[in-house]
């Protein structure tokens, strides 16, 4: 019988990005835990340090615009190529912008899009390099959402670029499958993370519970999402590429 693979990372190094804050932070807590060696990518470098300071597991830290998108490629490649060989990619860096389709721009969608998708199959295109990946394996996730899947009022552009993630993915796993390279999605639903709670604040309690109705078991943590991409990163789940997975309280199934 062909030995069993490892339950955790082993050591294996990992890219995350948006690893300053929110669902990016949670994650690379995670899977450090669970044995992970990290790179971590983010914007803001003093909360990339506090990212940092929470584990002990061998790190890389490197402050990085992803808006910048021509330097993508050219600072990270070396920082990779560092480190030896590359086992993953989590892309957990997003932003978004609600309005309704009347008062969206073209350049505000591009934004979007730009960070939220492009930015992470330039990072893509970077860790699966031959130079750079672990030969004969390799994972890369994408933090998609629910939005990708169903409509939501003031989210149509937000909206498109998720569910261009969810697209690619399926591509690239195709793709990618001949060096069994694994690729895959999360689409969470609403996750409370700074960025929403500053959101919630702005919202009546009438606003609050009508979200908060559309998830059947409550609004998620970043810490849920964690858990979620610690079962599908690591070498464990090798017969797993090309799904969207959905961890978003029962929203969709309503």
């Amino acid at each position: 019988m062909p030995e069993a693979p490892s339950c955790d990372f082993g050591g294996r190094w990992v890219v995350v990005s948006g690893a300053s804050s929110g669902i990016g932070r949670a994650l690379s807590i995670e899977l450090s835990r669970q044995g992970a060696r990290l790179i971590l990518l983010g914007r803001d470098p003093e909360r990339l340090a506090a990212t940092a300071s929470r584990f002990s597991t061998d790190c890389k830290t490197l402050c990085l615009d992803l808006r910048q998108s021509a330097e993508i490629a050219a600072r990270v490649t070396p920082l990779c190529q560092s480190a030896g060989r590359i086992y993953g990619l989590c892309h957990a860096a997003g932003v978004v912008e609600t309005r309704p389709l009347a008062s969206s721009t073209p350049e505000g969608i591009q934004a979007m899009m730009g960070v939220n998708l492009l930015a992470g199959l330039a990072l893509a295109r970077v860790v699966s390099r031959r130079d750079v990946m672990t030969e004969g394996e390799g994972s890369l996730l994408f933090i998609s959402s629910v939005y990708g899947r169903v409509g939501k009022a003031g989210q149509v552009g937000y909206s498109a670029t998720k569910g261009a993630v969810s697209a690619a993915v399926r591509s690239m796993a195709l793709e990618m499958a001949r060096r069994k390279i694994r690729v895959n999605a999360l689409s969470p639903g609403l996750v409370r993370t700074e960025m929403t709670e500053k959101a919630f604040a702005l919202l009546s309690q009438a606003q609050v519970e009508e979200i908060e109705k559309a998830h059947p078991l409550g609004t998620g943590t970043p810490e849920d999402v964690a858990r979620a991409a610690a079962f599908l990163l690591p070498p464990l789940s090798r017969w797993i590429t090309g799904i969207d997975l959905v961890i978003d309280g029962g929203c969709t199934a309503l």
